[in-house]
């Protein structure tokens, strides 16, 4: 079996999504996705890898994965060759379930459990649709009416949130309502009156409903230390269950710092590339929850080995999701086949939403649980409306 061509496509309105299918002379094709910077990651896929993946066995994932990744400007990160690397390597997994007629959760190993337990992030419709990276008009609220407009509802109504969110079987929700404060003071520091509306979700949702709901705190790496240890102190009361990116992580001293000033876990980090940065902040107890993109991080193959790692270290998995389609399949086949998973992300605005604009086949999401794909390699496809919408960019590489 060989690679005969690579082929990208993205459109217009999905901007930030760009898939990728990997064609063989057996007339398989593998499908992976990446999530940002799409046309960055268009041209590092056709100028870049191209020329190395062309005529090779889709079947050698690992010595294609070291290949792409061993280029000197490849160096622990999650730049655009981290993100054209994991599309790649989503791709090949996905040819290889095929190849042998299984899903993509059985060739890492199988099932680790019948259900995976997940968490709403509180996004819209249309959050981080545009292309736009500010932390606040990236959100694009009012931009759209559909029945999942959780941001909205977090930030102004988030005791109704939380009880719909419960009656549909979900008891876990993650939300951002410091990202406003953050974004006004460049995450200097934090006024009175700025905290205190912050923290205004927290206390509806805990009248509204006590303990029952889990609140995961996301803090998009927006704050300075002094700052967010201030954040993490005044929403200890409200009993939340992780602090997601409090600060950048670029520091595991810093990070390790905070985690120190805290009861509540620290979760980090979908900013993550590659193993190498978990382990310098596993040596340093800088993380109690680890959490990786696989759209970013290194695909599956990478992943896997920081799921590795923390179970090395007595540390749940969480992989991450805020993305594409493509990208959310991947993370759930990973999070059955790895025994230390904690929960998986989920957006329902989303997998309720676009991404049925855009694959043949969903997760089965019920009672707060989401339920094995079961189809051979990631187990959907794009769907034939893709190829024929007038916003679409196609590029091929071919031997």
């Amino acid at each position: 079996m060989k690679i005969t061509s690579i082929e990208t496509l993205r459109a217009e309105e999905f901007s930030n999504v760009i898939w990728v299918r990997i064609h063989t002379d057996t007339g398989l094709i593998g499908l992976g996705e990446t999530f940002y910077g799409a046309g960055a990651v268009e041209a590092q896929i056709h100028d870049t890898f191209a020329g190395r993946l062309l005529g090779r066995n889709p079947l050698h994932i690992e010595a294609i994965h070291r290949d792409m990744l061993n280029l000197p400007m490849a160096q622990s990160s999650t730049g655009v060759e981290y993100r054209a690397a994991s599309a790649i390597d989503i791709a090949l997994w996905d040819l290889f379930g095929k190849v042998c007629g299984q899903p993509v959760h059985q060739m890492l190993g199988g099932l680790c459990r019948d259900k995976q337990r997940i968490y709403n992030t509180c996004a819209g419709t249309q959050y981080v649709r545009s292309t736009n990276i500010s932390p606040v008009a990236n959100w694009n609220l009012g931009a759209s009416k559909g029945p999942y407009e959780d941001l909205d509802g977090f930030m102004n109504h988030a005791d109704a949130l939380a009880e719909s969110l419960l009656e549909s079987g979900i008891s876990a929700m993650k939300i951002w309502p410091f990202d406003p404060a953050a974004q006004e003071n460049k995450g200097l520091y934090i006024t009175a009156a700025q905290m205190k509306q912050a923290i205004e979700p927290f206390e509806k949702i805990r009248k509204a409903v006590g303990d029952k709901m889990e609140i995961m705190v996301e803090l998009h790496s927006l704050w300075n230390l002094p700052t967010a240890k201030q954040i993490a102190r005044a929403l200890e009361p409200y009993k939340p269950t992780w602090y997601e990116d409090p600060i950048r992580m670029n520091s595991p001293q810093a990070l390790a710092e905070y985690a120190r000033s805290t009861d509540v876990w620290v979760c980090a980090s979908e900013t993550l590339g590659s193993r190498f940065p978990y382990k310098d902040m596993l040596d340093r107890d800088a993380m109690h929850v680890v959490m990786a993109d696989l759209c970013w991080t290194g695909g599956l193959t990478e992943g896997r080995k920081i799921a590795a790692m923390a179970e090395t270290y007595h540390r749940p998995f969480a992989p991450h999701d805020c993305i594409g389609p493509i990208g959310f399949i991947a993370a759930i086949h990973m999070s059955f086949s790895q025994p230390n998973t904690l929960i998986q992300e989920s957006v329902r605005a989303f997998y309720k939403g676009w991404y049925n604009e855009l694959v043949t086949t969903m997760p089965t999401i019920k009672d707060g649980y989401v339920f094995p794909m079961e189809g051979p390699g990631l187990g959907a496809d794009l769907l034939p409306a893709v190829f024929e919408r007038t916003d679409l960019t196609v590029r091929r590489s071919n031997v």
